[in-house]
């Protein structure tokens, strides 16, 4: 496969030197050349150069005249875009490829112009990268050397191939440090640098059996690349020495609890010697205790130790064992060696918390920082495993702080406590170790905060407003006022009293009596809309705390009006007091002529007192109507002779209450003479005077009662 690249690789070469041959000799015959450089592996259609600028000629003439490249039968590197006139690149380049090694690569191009012909050179010179690393012919050298070689000795190496040229190529070698060889490096020209190794201190088998080094080459890139090949050198040598450990001293870490026959530590010895003289035996020293032969085994061919009993770091923190290493000869040699075994203590002990809590409540008007409890802490286990940290997992009004004494905490308040809030409080307290893994362990502290009277009773409505219809049952509860207090116990016990005091209020709160548990209030007398529209007065709300806090309200008490009052007939009143009267009128009256107007009142108000006047008798129907509205009494028609002289109404007054009230007024009518009527209505003038006055008196009463209700 190598063979075949390397042919391929030379044809390819052959190739590109025929070609160059041939633009040589045609170089003399041509017309101009352009030279253009560019770097190797960039993208195909990267632009090189302008030739139709280079060439004096416009884009159009470039096209016209049918600019191309002659290449032979190959794709081309470059090509030429007759639209724009720029050389572009065709395929990616590699510059080993194409000029090997050589220090200048320059690809000759020919190219052509019709309508005259022309031929025009270009070249095109190709610039290096460093995209190789220098490469040695193996990766690893082996030798084999004499420790009696003798300073001064020098061993050729293998030089290591860079693709790249110049600078670019192998410019310096470097050897690792060691003590026993240096380098030389010698400079054959044309990038050729060979490297050699010369021996500057004795070699020892006994003391290094095997040098390894590491040669790199480097090239001149920046920044430089390089290449490295291991250089291993063998020795030989005579056997002289005892078994010598490999370290000056063993220490081990065992955790404790560790299984049985875990690997602890292996001691190793060295006999520098061979055959047997050179193999290697290990035994317990003779004055290693039988605790620990208890606990370890050594294996006598690998030096081994590995646990055979139960390892607790309790009962024994550290373990000091001798090891003798033997060798095999006939006359055995023996080295003795200590390992210590130190036990490491595992996290296996959670935190263990002890809490002393006040056996009371917490007031809730404690101040910050009042000591709720105290908690001390311990752990059995040893270093970071043994430190405790406690927190509080949750965000409290309470917090820990660290007591002087080591692995002591107080829980204390940090700020106020309002129990109507918060009643209680579960404190989880959680302590942690710093071990890995890290072992906790937690404790809940219930806090009960105990209630302090700060706060006053509160009406459920301030002010009050009751509505209360009049004629209530004598002794009856009629209304009823609530507070609540957000305290607890005695401090949220109420008790209600009314504000009694000499004022105008006394005349009212005299006939009130209030429960004192309930605030339900109740009236000693019965309540009469015509007399009392309405009152007022203050309750007080007091707890049972100590000391005790109250707060009062102020209870409106509007009186609601009952149909209990029926109409009373004010005119027509006869003189023992009925409602009786005689209206005379003269025969010749026309139709439409009054007659008479039924007067009457009612103490109720609205609906209860709005009358209603209806005829419930009449002698002849057809002679008077009445207004049901104003009570007026009128004639329907004239009076003939047949018509009676006498006429008897009876009137019948309603109020529109729900269950109506009413009253009834008889009045008489006598048809006489005019001139009688005249005699008769001069006497009635008088007394209708004084009957008027009489209503007018009524009725300003009863506009009067409206009108307070209305302004209430």
């Amino acid at each position: 496969m190598m063979e075949q690249r390397r042919r391929q690789t030379w044809r390819e070469r052959t190739k590109w030197l025929a070609f160059m041959t041939v633009l040589v000799t045609f170089w003399s015959g041509a017309s101009g050349q352009f030279r253009y450089s560019i770097s190797e592996e960039v993208k195909i259609g990267t632009a090189v150069g302008n030739i139709a600028k280079d060439l004096g000629v416009d884009k159009s003439t470039l096209k016209e005249r049918g600019y191309r490249i002659v290449y032979g039968s190959t794709e081309p590197p470059f090509r030429v875009n007759q639209d724009d006139g720029i050389l572009y690149v065709n395929q990616i380049i590699d510059r080993e490829e194409v000029c090997d090694r050589s220090k200048v690569c320059v690809i000759d191009l020919k190219t052509v112009l019709e309508n005259p012909l022309e031929v025009h050179y270009v070249a095109v010179e190709i610039m290096d990268l460093n995209d190789h690393s220098p490469c040695f012919p193996e990766h690893e050298n082996k030798m084999e050397i004499f420790e009696s070689a003798l300073p001064g000795a020098r061993f050729q190496l293998q030089a290591a191939r860079d693709a790249d040229s110049g600078s670019l190529s192998v410019q310096q070698y470097k050897l690792s440090q060691n003590e026993h060889f240096g380098l030389e490096v010698k400079d054959r020209g044309e990038d050729r640098k060979t490297p050699g190794l010369i021996l500057h201190k004795a070699l020892d088998r006994e003391s290094v059996k095997t040098h390894t080094l590491l040669l790199t080459a480097i090239d001149g890139g920046k920044p430089p690349r390089s290449g490295n090949m291991t250089i291993i050198v063998h020795v030989s040598d005579v056997n002289d020495n005892p078994p010598v450990f490999t370290k000056e001293s063993y220490t081990a870490q065992l955790k404790e609890n560790s299984p049985l026959g875990k690997h602890v530590i292996q001691v190793n010895a060295t006999d520098l010697d061979e055959g047997l003289n050179g193999e290697v035996i290990y035994s317990f020293g003779k004055d290693v205790d039988a605790r620990a032969r208890a606990h370890f085994d050594l294996n006598y061919m690998t030096g081994v130790i590995s646990v055979s009993g139960a390892i607790d770091y309790e009962e024994c923190s550290r373990y000091e064992i001798d090891i003798q290493a033997s060798d095999k000869g006939a006359a055995t040699l023996a080295t003795d060696k200590s390992v210590i075994i130190n036990i490491v203590d595992l996290n296996d002990n959670a935190p263990e918390m002890e809490v002393t809590s006040f056996s009371h409540d917490l007031p809730e008007d404690s101040k910050p920082g009042t000591t709720v409890a105290l908690i001390s802490v311990k752990d059995p286990d040893s270093g970071l495993n043994g430190k405790v940290m406690c927190y509080i997992s949750q965000y409290l009004p309470v917090m820990l702080t660290p007591s002087l004494q080591n692995n002591m905490y107080s829980l204390v308040t940090k700020m106020l406590l309002d129990r109507e809030k918060e009643s209680q409080y579960n404190v989880k307290i959680v302590c942690k170790d710093t071990g890995e893994p890290s072992l906790s362990s937690e404790k809940n502290i219930n806090i009960v905060v105990s209630d302090v009277n700060d706060n006053s009773p509160v009406f459920t409505k301030n002010p009050y407003t009751f509505y209360i219809t009049e004629n209530n049952n004598p002794g009856g509860s009629v209304l009823s006022v609530t507070a609540s207090d957000e305290d607890d116990g005695n401090n949220a016990l109420i008790s209600y009293y009314i504000v009694r005091d000499r004022g105008a209020e006394q005349l009212f709160t005299s006939f009130l009596n209030i429960n004192t548990e309930t605030g339900d209030i109740s009236a000693l007398k019965i309540f009469d809309f015509e007399t009392l529209k309405m009152f007022q007065f203050q309750v007080v709300a007091t707890d049972s705390g100590a000391p005790s806090l109250s707060s009062n309200v102020t209870v409106h008490v509007f009186i609601l009006d009952q149909n209990d009052n029926a109409p009373v007939i004010l005119y027509p009143v006869s003189s023992n007091g009925s409602a009786e009267g005689v209206e005379e009128i003269p025969r010749n009256v026309n139709a439409g002529h009054l007659v008479t107007k039924v007067r009457a009142y009612d103490a109720d108000i609205g609906y209860n007192g709005w009358l209603l006047f209806s005829l419930q008798e009449v002698t002849a129907h057809s002679l008077f109507g009445l207004d049901r509205y104003t009570g007026q009494i009128r004639t329907l028609r004239s009076f003939t002779e047949t018509d009676e002289a006498e006429h008897k109404l009876l009137i019948l007054v309603k109020d529109n209450g729900n269950v109506s009230l009413s009253a009834t007024a008889t009045v008489v009518v006598k048809l006489v003479e005019p001139r009688e009527a005249f005699a008769a209505a001069d006497v009635k003038s008088a007394t209708t005077d004084d009957e008027d006055n009489n209503v007018t008196f009524y009725l300003m009463i009863t506009l009067g009662s409206v009108s307070t209700l209305f302004l209430i």
